[in-house]
């Protein structure tokens, strides 16, 4: 098993930054690729970045591509989106997953509880 918890969401204005994080703990973090994903209200879960176990072969949602970084430091056990000029399009809870890599939520084994993202205008 492995637990993860995501930290840093909150209330930002648009075109402001936010760094979520992704505590992992259990299992080893770094046997297993990385997702984000978010959720908008009344919407379905979307895929919005991924990278493989070494922090490479990352993807971006092209929604989001150019404005939030993904990245790993597997000594910590930790993940992170770095989200920039944010969007109110970006507004949702924002989960991270862990598991084989892909663009799918089946792909992956482990999710955290997710953190909430608001992007005021």
């Amino acid at each position: 098993q492995v637990q993860l918890v995501e930290s840093g969401g909150g209330l930002v204005q648009a075109g402001g930054s936010l760094r979520l994080s992704c505590a992992a703990s259990g299992r080893t973090f770094s046997n297993y690729a990385m997702g984000w994903f978010r959720q908008a209200p009344g919407k379905e879960r979307e895929f919005v970045a991924v990278c493989d176990l070494n922090g490479g072969n990352i993807l971006y949602a092209d929604s989001v591509k150019g404005r939030f970084t993904i990245s790993r430091e597997n000594t910590k056990n930790t993940g992170y989106l770095q989200m920039n000029s944010l969007k109110p399009e970006d507004t949702a809870v924002y989960y991270c997953a862990a598991g084989l890599w892909g663009l799918g939520e089946r792909s992956y084994q482990y999710w955290g509880q997710g953190t909430q993202v608001t992007v005021s205008s």
